[in-house]
């Protein structure tokens, strides 16, 4: 039983950073009361191998 409550928090965790993503950072705004969540998203996902990476990478 623990295991699966475990993962539910973990799913839940999940879902609610990509909420906070699309919500704020992914559409130019701050987040308020924590705008460094907010850098550190856009941090990550600029790390991350998107199709716009990929077109950006293969033009040079």
């Amino acid at each position: 039983m623990v295991p699966i409550v475990l993962a539910m928090l973990a799913i839940m965790a999940l879902a609610g950073v990509v909420v906070l993503y699309v919500a704020f950072p992914h559409r130019g705004e701050e987040m308020p009361h924590t705008p460094w969540v907010g850098d550190a998203m856009k941090r990550g996902v600029e790390r991350l191998p998107t199709l716009d990476n990929q077109r950006e990478r293969q033009d040079l």
